[in-house]
């Protein structure tokens, strides 16, 4: 990483400590200079720029932004190659908190123009008035000018992040944020480099940063020629691997769990069912299958139970309320299967009973899932 070091000045008209502007660039055009000629001409005096390695036909672009950053009282840095938004993020919160100790927190912000000062203000308040939240500059996305795949797919994410994580957020891809500065530390360590850092970043959130809404105008050039380097495909499979990765170790730690609690009956079933036979008055009444059943099931719950607490939510309740709550859950659950699979095979008489206990059981573990995320752990 190359880096151009410009002295980092307090805001103008503010005794207190600035809050630098991020941006991370990648192949900008005119938009990049237009707003930070609007920077220069509004009084917003702390920005860093990343150049994440556009390579040497930006030079003359980069070269502007540069002498206008002087002016400023900016910073400039630069990777020599590609290495994506989230790297370019990171880049610049390293410097932040290495070189400017005052800064309570940074502004995020786009380089294409979708950002107006206006509502880099607006987020750059409301985080003073909130230093510990994470703000976001929300858009909209009914209007006529919003290309349908952005409307489409921040909609779907928002879905899909509530359900897993039960962060509830309006716009899930905004550019335009405000971070505390001790989040920016942790986030240090998150995984993501490029598009899907920024979905990271609220998954992160939940259970230790509130989130703060500002609304923000919604700019698109048109339907047909919005330019973004956010590749469809790639990002946003990256995207979904993130948000879906904690329900996969959910699904991890349940299914290792019916492993384990087969292997455990199998073993308690050949170690007891001597014994127990030989075994004085009551015990050697006591069904061996049952005991070991029993047995299996304890142990490979308390295995679940670790897992999701410790791995899938990182649970901070005690380990306590969450065990109680833990158990009822489970009893709750088994009732329900045991009542639903006996109506729905008497219901629908044409149906094995095993498909039946399938589709109920599969529905009550996505309703588990969901009822552990919020209420359990």
């Amino acid at each position: 990483m190359r880096l151009e070091k410009i002295d980092v000045r307090e805001g103008i008209g503010t005794s207190e400590p600035a809050i630098p502007v991020v941006i991370p660039s990648y192949e900008p055009d005119e938009r990049l200079i237009t707003l930070l000629e609007d920077f220069r001409t509004q009084g917003i005096r702390n920005v860093i720029i990343v150049n994440d390695g556009s390579g040497e036909a930006y030079t003359e672009i980069f070269d502007r932004a540069q002498a206008i950053l002087r002016d400023l009282g900016g910073t400039f840095l630069v990777h020599e190659v590609n290495r994506g938004k989230g790297r370019a993020l990171k880049t610049a919160f390293e410097w932040v908190l290495e070189n400017a100790p005052e800064a309570p927190g940074v502004v995020t912000a786009d380089s294409d123009g979708q950002h107006t000062v206006d509502c880099i203000r607006a987020v750059m308040q409301r985080l003073r008035e909130q230093p510990k939240a994470l703000v976001l500059g929300v858009r909209t996305f009914d209007g006529e000018n919003v290309p349908w795949k952005s409307a489409f797919g921040n909609k779907l994410t928002m879905k899909v992040l509530s359900y897993v994580s039960g962060v509830r957020v309006s716009d899930t891809q905004t550019g335009l944020r405000g971070i505390p500065r001790a989040f920016m530390r942790d986030l240090l360590d998150v995984p993501g480099e490029r598009f899907e850092f920024e979905t990271q970043m609220l998954l992160e959130t939940a259970g230790r940063y509130p989130i703060e809404e500002v609304p923000i105008r919604t700019i698109y050039d048109s339907k047909e020629n919005h330019q973004t380097h956010f590749n469809p495909l790639k990002d946003s499979v990256r995207i979904y691997r993130i948000l879906g990765a904690k329900f996969i170790k959910y699904l991890f730690a349940s299914l290792s769990s019916c492993v384990i609690d087969l292997v455990l009956f199998a073993l308690f079933c050949r170690l007891l069912k001597g014994t127990m036979l030989t075994a004085p008055a009551p015990l050697n009444r006591i069904p061996y299958v049952a005991a070991a059943t029993i047995l299996a099931r304890v142990l490979s719950a308390t295995y679940n139970f670790t897992m999701n607490y410790k791995v899938v939510f990182r649970s901070r309740e005690k380990v306590g309320g969450s065990a109680a709550k833990y158990i009822a859950l489970a009893l709750v659950q088994m009732l329900l299967s045991a009542v639903l699979v006996t109506g729905g095979t008497a219901l629908l008489p044409m149906l094995p009973e095993v498909l039946v206990k399938a589709v109920v059981d599969t529905v009550l573990f996505l309703v588990s899932y969901y009822v552990q995320r919020k209420y359990v752990f």
